[in-house]
Protein backbone atom coordinates (compact mmCIF):
# COMPACT_ATOMS: atom_id res chain seq x y z
CA UNK A 1 0.00 0.00 0.00
CA UNK A 2 1.28 3.36 -0.71
CA UNK A 3 1.38 5.73 1.84
CA UNK A 4 0.78 8.62 0.66
CA UNK A 5 -1.29 23.49 8.49
CA UNK A 6 -5.73 53.99 26.43
CA UNK A 7 -7.06 55.55 23.99
CA UNK A 8 -4.98 57.47 27.07
CA UNK A 9 -6.90 60.76 27.51
CA UNK A 10 -4.21 63.18 28.10
CA UNK A 11 -4.61 64.00 32.41
CA UNK A 12 -4.24 67.92 32.29
CA UNK A 13 -3.33 69.13 35.71
CA UNK A 14 -6.05 71.58 37.22
CA UNK A 15 -4.94 74.11 39.26
CA UNK A 16 -7.96 75.54 40.77
CA UNK A 17 -8.87 78.80 43.06
CA UNK A 18 -11.90 80.23 44.47
CA UNK A 19 -13.70 82.07 41.86
CA UNK A 20 -10.68 82.26 39.46
CA UNK A 21 -11.35 81.04 35.81
CA UNK A 22 -10.08 77.60 34.55
CA UNK A 23 -7.55 77.39 31.73
CA UNK A 24 -7.02 74.99 28.97
CA UNK A 25 -3.38 74.22 27.61
CA UNK A 26 -3.99 74.64 24.01
CA UNK A 27 -3.02 70.99 23.17
CA UNK A 28 -5.12 69.82 25.02
CA UNK A 29 -7.14 66.79 23.20
CA UNK A 30 -10.88 68.69 23.03
CA UNK A 31 -13.35 66.66 25.53
CA UNK A 32 -15.64 63.73 23.26
CA UNK A 33 -18.57 64.73 22.66
CA UNK A 34 -21.42 63.57 24.87
CA UNK A 35 -23.53 61.07 22.42
CA UNK A 36 -20.43 59.49 20.97
CA UNK A 37 -20.16 56.18 21.46
CA UNK A 38 -17.13 54.71 23.54
CA UNK A 39 -14.35 52.63 21.86
CA UNK A 40 -14.81 48.77 22.28
CA UNK A 41 -12.04 46.18 21.77
CA UNK A 42 -13.20 43.37 18.63
CA UNK A 43 -15.38 40.68 19.41
CA UNK A 44 -13.25 37.35 19.99
CA UNK A 45 -13.95 34.70 17.22
CA UNK A 46 -15.80 31.60 18.17
CA UNK A 47 -13.30 29.10 17.36
CA UNK A 48 -16.62 26.06 17.81
CA UNK A 49 -18.47 28.19 15.41
CA UNK A 50 -15.14 28.61 12.82
CA UNK A 51 -15.09 24.77 13.05
CA UNK A 52 -18.66 23.75 13.31
CA UNK A 53 -19.02 24.09 9.27
CA UNK A 54 -16.95 23.68 6.16
CA UNK A 55 -16.68 26.50 4.23
CA UNK A 56 -17.71 26.48 0.53
CA UNK A 57 -16.15 29.79 -1.25
CA UNK A 58 -18.96 31.50 -3.05
CA UNK A 59 -17.49 34.79 -4.43
CA UNK A 60 -13.73 36.68 -4.07
CA UNK A 61 -12.80 40.13 -5.16
CA UNK A 62 -9.63 42.40 -5.20
CA UNK A 63 -9.53 45.74 -3.84
CA UNK A 64 -10.37 46.95 -6.78
CA UNK A 65 -13.85 44.76 -6.59
CA UNK A 66 -13.10 42.74 -9.36
CA UNK A 67 -13.51 38.99 -9.22
CA UNK A 68 -10.59 36.62 -8.70
CA UNK A 69 -11.15 34.30 -11.96
CA UNK A 70 -8.17 32.32 -10.51
CA UNK A 71 -9.99 30.78 -7.55
CA UNK A 72 -12.63 29.65 -9.21
CA UNK A 73 -11.37 27.05 -12.06
CA UNK A 74 -13.51 24.02 -10.42
CA UNK A 75 -16.73 25.12 -11.00
CA UNK A 76 -18.50 22.18 -10.20
CA UNK A 77 -15.87 21.79 -7.12
CA UNK A 78 -15.26 25.11 -5.16
CA UNK A 79 -12.25 25.40 -3.16
CA UNK A 80 -13.52 24.69 0.44
CA UNK A 81 -12.03 25.66 3.89
CA UNK A 82 -11.74 23.24 7.16
CA UNK A 83 -10.88 24.20 10.52
CA UNK A 84 -10.35 21.87 12.98
CA UNK A 85 -7.62 21.46 15.89
CA UNK A 86 -6.18 24.03 14.89
CA UNK A 87 -5.46 23.51 11.49
CA UNK A 88 -6.78 24.90 8.64
CA UNK A 89 -7.26 22.24 5.39
CA UNK A 90 -8.20 23.32 2.17
CA UNK A 91 -9.89 21.26 -0.59
CA UNK A 92 -10.38 21.26 -4.05
CA UNK A 93 -7.49 22.63 -5.34
CA UNK A 94 -5.17 20.13 -7.20
CA UNK A 95 -3.43 19.25 -3.63
CA UNK A 96 -4.60 19.13 -0.46
CA UNK A 97 -3.48 22.04 1.33
CA UNK A 98 -2.93 22.70 5.02
CA UNK A 99 -1.08 24.40 7.86
CA UNK A 100 -1.44 25.64 11.50
CA UNK A 101 -3.41 28.92 12.20
CA UNK A 102 -4.54 30.85 15.64
CA UNK A 103 -6.83 33.47 16.42
CA UNK A 104 -6.78 36.83 18.14
CA UNK A 105 -9.71 38.91 18.09
CA UNK A 106 -11.00 39.27 14.69
CA UNK A 107 -7.97 38.45 12.98
CA UNK A 108 -6.67 34.85 12.04
CA UNK A 109 -3.34 34.46 11.09
CA UNK A 110 -2.15 31.37 8.98
CA UNK A 111 0.77 29.64 8.56
CA UNK A 112 2.80 28.71 5.58
CA UNK A 113 0.94 25.88 4.05
CA UNK A 114 2.22 22.33 3.00
CA UNK A 115 0.50 20.60 0.60
CA UNK A 116 0.86 16.87 -1.49
CA UNK A 117 3.00 16.88 -4.39
CA UNK A 118 0.72 15.58 -7.34
CA UNK A 119 0.64 17.10 -10.86
CA UNK A 120 -2.61 17.99 -12.34
CA UNK A 121 -2.86 18.16 -16.18
CA UNK A 122 -5.30 21.33 -16.25
CA UNK A 123 -2.52 23.99 -15.65
CA UNK A 124 -5.31 26.42 -14.70
CA UNK A 125 -5.77 23.99 -11.47
CA UNK A 126 -1.89 23.45 -11.11
CA UNK A 127 -2.30 27.50 -10.50
CA UNK A 128 -5.04 27.07 -8.30
CA UNK A 129 -2.86 26.07 -5.19
CA UNK A 130 -0.91 29.27 -5.46
CA UNK A 131 -3.91 31.84 -5.95
CA UNK A 132 -5.36 29.93 -2.79
CA UNK A 133 -1.91 29.91 -0.82
CA UNK A 134 -0.98 33.14 -1.71
CA UNK A 135 -4.45 34.66 -0.51
CA UNK A 136 -5.08 32.24 2.94
CA UNK A 137 -1.23 32.58 4.18
CA UNK A 138 -0.48 35.11 6.65
CA UNK A 139 -2.81 37.65 8.90
CA UNK A 140 -6.43 38.12 7.22
CA UNK A 141 -9.42 39.83 9.09
CA UNK A 142 -12.90 38.55 9.79
CA UNK A 143 -15.25 40.57 8.82
CA UNK A 144 -18.21 38.06 9.31
CA UNK A 145 -18.45 34.92 11.27
CA UNK A 146 -22.03 33.22 11.35
CA UNK A 147 -23.84 29.69 10.86
CA UNK A 148 -23.91 30.65 7.20
CA UNK A 149 -21.37 32.98 6.30
CA UNK A 150 -17.46 33.85 6.52
CA UNK A 151 -15.92 36.80 5.21
CA UNK A 152 -12.30 37.18 5.44
CA UNK A 153 -10.08 40.03 3.82
CA UNK A 154 -6.72 39.97 3.32
CA UNK A 155 -3.69 42.54 4.19
CA UNK A 156 -3.97 43.14 0.26
CA UNK A 157 -7.48 43.98 0.48
CA UNK A 158 -8.58 40.38 -1.25
CA UNK A 159 -12.18 39.93 0.22
CA UNK A 160 -13.24 35.72 0.54
CA UNK A 161 -16.60 35.20 1.12
CA UNK A 162 -17.99 31.29 2.00
CA UNK A 163 -20.73 29.83 2.65
CA UNK A 164 -21.24 27.37 5.95
CA UNK A 165 -22.12 23.76 5.18
CA UNK A 166 -22.45 21.77 8.40
CA UNK A 167 -19.58 19.06 9.22
CA UNK A 168 -20.51 15.62 9.71
CA UNK A 169 -19.33 16.00 13.60
CA UNK A 170 -22.10 18.91 13.56
CA UNK A 171 -24.91 17.00 11.25
CA UNK A 172 -24.38 13.51 13.44
CA UNK A 173 -23.83 15.16 17.14
CA UNK A 174 -20.27 14.17 17.86
CA UNK A 175 -16.99 12.65 16.84
CA UNK A 176 -16.86 9.39 14.42
CA UNK A 177 -14.61 6.45 14.65
CA UNK A 178 -12.05 6.41 12.50
CA UNK A 179 -12.02 2.85 10.42
CA UNK A 180 -10.08 1.61 6.88
CA UNK A 181 -11.78 0.64 4.11
CA UNK A 182 -10.76 -1.37 1.33
CA UNK A 183 -13.29 -1.41 -1.88
CA UNK A 184 -13.14 -3.99 -4.10
CA UNK A 185 -12.87 -2.74 -8.19
CA UNK A 186 -16.28 -4.50 -8.65
CA UNK A 187 -19.56 -4.06 -7.59
CA UNK A 188 -22.07 -6.71 -7.18
CA UNK A 189 -25.62 -7.62 -7.23
CA UNK A 190 -27.16 -7.68 -4.25
CA UNK A 191 -30.85 -8.65 -2.78
CA UNK A 192 -32.62 -5.19 -1.26
CA UNK A 193 -36.59 -5.27 -0.67
CA UNK A 194 -36.67 -1.92 -1.95
CA UNK A 195 -34.53 -1.61 -4.35
CA UNK A 196 -34.33 -4.13 -7.55
CA UNK A 197 -31.41 -5.07 -9.26
CA UNK A 198 -29.17 -3.23 -6.27
CA UNK A 199 -25.43 -2.98 -7.01
CA UNK A 200 -22.90 -3.33 -3.51
CA UNK A 201 -19.52 -2.03 -2.96
CA UNK A 202 -17.53 -4.99 -2.01
CA UNK A 203 -16.03 -3.84 0.95
CA UNK A 204 -13.41 -4.98 3.46
CA UNK A 205 -11.63 -3.80 6.81
CA UNK A 206 -7.87 -2.93 7.09
CA UNK A 207 -6.58 -2.14 10.12
CA UNK A 208 -3.26 -0.03 11.11
CA UNK A 209 -1.06 0.19 14.39
CA UNK A 210 -0.83 3.95 15.38
CA UNK A 211 2.50 4.49 13.15
CA UNK A 212 0.76 2.85 9.79
CA UNK A 213 1.86 -0.34 9.49
CA UNK A 214 -1.10 -3.39 8.16
CA UNK A 215 -2.15 -5.53 11.67
CA UNK A 216 -3.40 -8.88 10.89
CA UNK A 217 -5.17 -10.32 7.61
CA UNK A 218 -7.28 -8.97 5.49
CA UNK A 219 -10.72 -11.20 5.36
CA UNK A 220 -13.40 -11.55 2.79
CA UNK A 221 -14.91 -8.88 0.98
CA UNK A 222 -18.92 -8.79 1.52
CA UNK A 223 -21.56 -6.52 0.31
CA UNK A 224 -21.51 -2.84 1.64
CA UNK A 225 -25.50 -1.73 1.83
CA UNK A 226 -24.61 1.69 3.01
CA UNK A 227 -23.14 4.64 1.15
CA UNK A 228 -19.72 6.51 1.65
CA UNK A 229 -20.38 10.01 1.33
CA UNK A 230 -18.22 11.97 -0.72
CA UNK A 231 -16.90 8.78 -2.43
CA UNK A 232 -17.68 7.98 -5.78
CA UNK A 233 -16.52 4.67 -7.20
CA UNK A 234 -14.65 3.87 -10.75
CA UNK A 235 -14.83 0.87 -11.79
CA UNK A 236 -11.80 -1.37 -11.93
CA UNK A 237 -10.25 1.13 -9.56
CA UNK A 238 -9.50 -0.91 -6.05
CA UNK A 239 -8.99 1.95 -3.08
CA UNK A 240 -8.37 2.21 0.42
CA UNK A 241 -10.30 4.37 2.23
CA UNK A 242 -9.99 6.03 5.29
CA UNK A 243 -13.45 6.92 6.27
CA UNK A 244 -15.36 8.30 9.81
CA UNK A 245 -18.12 6.24 10.91
CA UNK A 246 -20.86 7.65 12.83
CA UNK A 247 -23.57 6.87 14.89
CA UNK A 248 -27.24 7.58 13.43
CA UNK A 249 -29.88 8.99 16.03
CA UNK A 250 -33.14 7.60 15.50
CA UNK A 251 -32.39 6.23 12.14
CA UNK A 252 -35.86 5.81 10.03
CA UNK A 253 -37.11 1.64 10.22
CA UNK A 254 -35.28 1.05 6.33
CA UNK A 255 -32.35 3.56 7.14
CA UNK A 256 -28.98 2.02 8.34
CA UNK A 257 -28.00 3.42 11.98
CA UNK A 258 -24.38 3.77 11.20
CA UNK A 259 -22.95 6.79 8.76
CA UNK A 260 -19.40 7.00 6.41
CA UNK A 261 -18.10 10.35 5.12
CA UNK A 262 -14.95 9.60 3.36
CA UNK A 263 -11.77 11.06 5.48
CA UNK A 264 -9.02 10.31 2.47
CA UNK A 265 -8.09 7.70 -0.33
CA UNK A 266 -5.10 5.98 1.19
CA UNK A 267 -4.13 4.08 -2.31
CA UNK A 268 -5.49 2.96 -5.35
CA UNK A 269 -5.09 0.12 -7.75
CA UNK A 270 -6.22 -0.19 -11.06
CA UNK A 271 -7.28 -3.76 -11.58
CA UNK A 272 -7.74 -5.56 -15.11
CA UNK A 273 -10.49 -7.75 -15.40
Amino acid sequence: MKRILLLALPIALMTACNNAPSTTPADAAPAPAADAAPATAATPVDAGQLGANHWVLDNAVDSAGKRIDALFVRADKPVTLGFADSRLSVDNTCNRMGGGYTLAGSEITVSRMASTMMACADQALMALDQAVGSRLEGTLKIDQLDASTLKLTSAAGDVLTFRGEPTAETRYGGPGQTVFLEVDAQTRPCPHPLIPDKQCLQVREVHYDDKGLEQGKRGEFSHFYDAIEGYTHEDGVRNVLRVKRYAVKNPPADASSQAYVLDMVVGSETVKK
